[in-house]
Parts: structure tokens; sequence; C-alpha cells
């Protein structure tokens, strides 16, 4: 690797995924692309989007209500038109998911199922810094059913030191409560560190001690390869806005495992668009479940978000995880190269930690800028780039391989080094 531009740009020149950047609108400063590090966060526009949205309100104008069943893509059926794509995207059967809700709203009713806390065996298990989201959700649903948080609510913390959970560390804390224990529920990626949990080894341990082991992927869908039906996984949920692209707010997905899915006895809020579908419109007094993940739908599909989605996907699916997930390592490893070259000139108070670990990492790295405030920041956004601060002096970066270049990660690094230390 060189730090040149140069080198960045024969990297492009040779990137067989290098065309999709075109798909995007780039965000502009000084009429010219901005480095857009922020896809972990709110991902970029397709060029698709307009007109798979404008389909949808053309539709509407044209059919009003019978749009549910005339419109091109038929309302009624709509989440329909997404399982397939987003299926492959995560790994999984095409009734194990759907499209629906927001993330933590579907965390909440996929708990209603799956924490079913008992006198014994009522724990959950989770990461300490976990988005917080999560977090007041886990306190949420405990207190619900009558527990206390300081009680039931078991945080694993990084060893004193260290930045990350070892995977050993979370294997022991769920054999350690082994007797107590009802779910663990832990974010896929940590939104903070950037660190990608073992999600196949920690499923297999919380099920192997008798608990429910469910996810948010949040930062893992459309960043990581997975496998959740092949690895387990009993539940999970993620949103669509970050590296799916779907827009601020945009519709969320859900898994749930085969395994699960003839069980009808199964607690859950219904609602009726997850009645039958066949029987659905008989509007009968009697909830009859279907038999996938759409069971766990209350509400008809939100089509605008949806449309959306369905632009979005569609790139995805195009490129394939396989080879999105391959120019990640590549563009990552070349954004950590720079930020060490960079240090070489940095003072020891003022230089930049890594704390994503090298080998459990997506696209995303944390860098935790030492003797440094928000003001770094500001000088960033100032000369072109997007990234994210966490206070107090977290700056989280995410060279997204469908859109960002060698180049970007140049550009952003000869900006880094002319900001005065």
């Amino acid at each position: 690797m060189e730090f040149t531009k140069k080198w960045a740009k024969e990297q492009d020149k040779q990137d067989a995924l290098s065309s999709y950047r075109k798909k995007f609108f780039i965000p502009q400063h000084k009429n010219a692309d901005c480095v857009y590090f922020t896809g972990n966060s709110l991902g970029l526009q397709p060029k698709t989007t307009a007109a798979s949205i404008q389909q949808e309100l053309n539709d509407w104008a044209k059919y009003g209500v019978e749009g549910h069943f005339l419109a091109k893509n038929r309302w009624v059926d709509y989440h329909e038109f997404l399982t397939e794509k987003t299926a492959r995207l995560v790994g999984a059967m095409t009734e194990e998911v759907v499209m629906m809700n927001q993330l933590t709203s579907n965390l909440h009713f996929l708990m209603v199922s799956f924490y079913r806390p008992t006198k014994q065996r009522y724990k959950i298990i989770c990461e300490a810094k976990a988005f917080p989201s999560d977090q007041y959700a886990l306190q949420s649903q405990i207190k619900f059913h009558g527990y206390k948080t300081e009680d039931a609510l078991i945080e694993i913390f990084p060893r004193e030191g260290e930045h990350n959970l070892r995977t050993e560390d979370v294997l022991s804390v769920i054999e350690k409560h082994k007797n107590e224990l009802a779910l663990v529920m832990i974010g896929g990626v940590n939104y903070l560190t950037g660190q990608v949990f073992d999600i196949k080894k920690i499923t297999k341990a919380a099920q192997n001690v008798g608990a429910i082991c469910g996810w948010d992927l949040a930062h893992a869908a459309g960043n990581i390869r997975l496998e959740l039906h092949n690895w387990g996984v009993d539940f999970a949920c993620w949103c669509s806005y970050k590296y799916l692209n779907s827009g601020p707010g945009s519709v969320a997905g859900a898994f749930v495992h085969k395994k699960h899915l003839k069980n009808t006895d199964l607690p859950l809020f219904a609602g009726w668009w997850g009645h039958d579908k066949d029987e659905r419109f008989k509007m009968e007094r009697e909830f009859r479940p279907m038999l996938t993940a759409e069971r766990w739908q209350l509400s008809n599909a939100p089509v605008l978000s949806m449309a959306a989605y369905k632009a979005a996907i569609a790139i995805f699916d195009d490129a394939g995880m396989a080879a999105l997930t391959e120019k990640s390592k590549s563009l990552t490893a070349y954004l950590e190269f720079v930020i060490e070259e960079i240090n070489k000139s940095q003072p020891a108070e003022k230089k930049f930690e890594i704390i994503t670990p090298k080998k459990e990492r997506g696209c995303q790295l944390s860098v935790i800028a030492h003797g440094r405030g928000k003001e770094l920041h500001k000088k960033l956004m100032d000369a072109g780039v997007i990234a994210d601060w966490r206070e107090p002096n977290v700056i989280r970066m995410a060279p997204v391989p469908l859109y960002n270049s060698f180049e970007d990660v140049f550009r952003f690094g000869e900006i880094l080094k002319s900001i005065p230390s």
C-alpha cells in the first residue's frame, strides 16, 4: 500500500464495483464530492429511489384505494416483493424474514414472543455500551415483567484497559448465569467500536444452556456476511437506513428462525396483517397466524418507505454481499494504513488510536483522537469530510464499498494530515 493519490486511483481502476458509486447521489462540498464516511449512520440515496417512490405516488393518484389491488406493484402484496432479496442479504430462508415497522418496534414485538421470563429464568445478557435504544428496550421489557433492571440485566464490559469484548468472556458470563438466563440479546456489530461479534458461537452457547439468543443487526445488515439460518439464530432485527440506503427512518427488517414458525402457541401482539393472508379480508374475529415471519406483522405495508427500500435492496442484490465484503476488507485496510501513516508524524499525545479490532470488523473504523476535542471534527467537516463524532473523542468512519473509493480514503488522509495537531 501507498499513501499516494496515484496508488489510490490505480486501486479504483481495478475495482470491479467502482461503477456502483455512480448509482448514488454524493453530497457536495465546494462543487466537489464530499468524503462521505457515515454510511453506518445514514446511507446515501440511490438515484433510482425517486422513481420507485413516484411509481407508487402515481398509482395512488390513479387508483386511490384500489391501488392495493390494481397498482403495478400491488400494495396488498408489497412486503413480499422485498422478501427474497432480503433473505439473501441476511442468509435466511424466505419464510424467516419480513420487512415491517422500525428496528426498536420490531425488537419489542419479538421480545414479546422470545423473552418469557420465569421465576428461575429471567435474566438478560447484553453488551455494555450497547446502542441506547437497545438498552431502553431491554430495561423496559424487564420492568414490564415485574423484575428489577439491576438484578435481571447483565451487562458485559471489556476487560480493564481494553475497548472490546473477548468472545471467551461472553461465553464465560453465559455459563456463569446459565441457570437463570432467559435471553442473550447483543448488537451484531457494536455501534461505537465497530467490533463484529461471533454470532454463531455466542448463539450456540446461549442455546446450549437453555436460553434464547437474539441479535440487533442495525450495524451488521449490509455490512458483514450473515448466515442467520445456518447459525441457528432465534430472532433478529435491523434497520434499513444505514448500510441499506433506504432513507431516514425507513422500514426495518425482522428474522425468526424456521424452528419457531410452526409453534402457534408462541405469544405475540397480533395485528391483522399477521393473519392468514388467504382469510385476512374475511375479517374474522379469531386471529389465525401465518406460519412465517409475517405472523409478527401488525398493519398493512408502509408502501412509500418500502418503495425506497425496494430500490436500494435491488442494488445490493446486484452487487452481491460476497463481492461487497471483499472490497470492504481492502478499503478498510487502506483506511487503517493511512491513519497509521499519519500517526508517524503526530506527537505521542496526539496520535489516533484505532479501537476497532483488526480481525473482528466490517467497514467501520472507530478512532480515539487523543488530545483533541470536537474542533477536529468541525475542521474535517469544513474540509468536506462527513464523519461521525461520539463524545468525548471518538471518530467513527465507514468507507462503504458500494459508493466509497480508495481515492476517498486518500483524500481523507490528506485532509486529516493537514489539520494542525
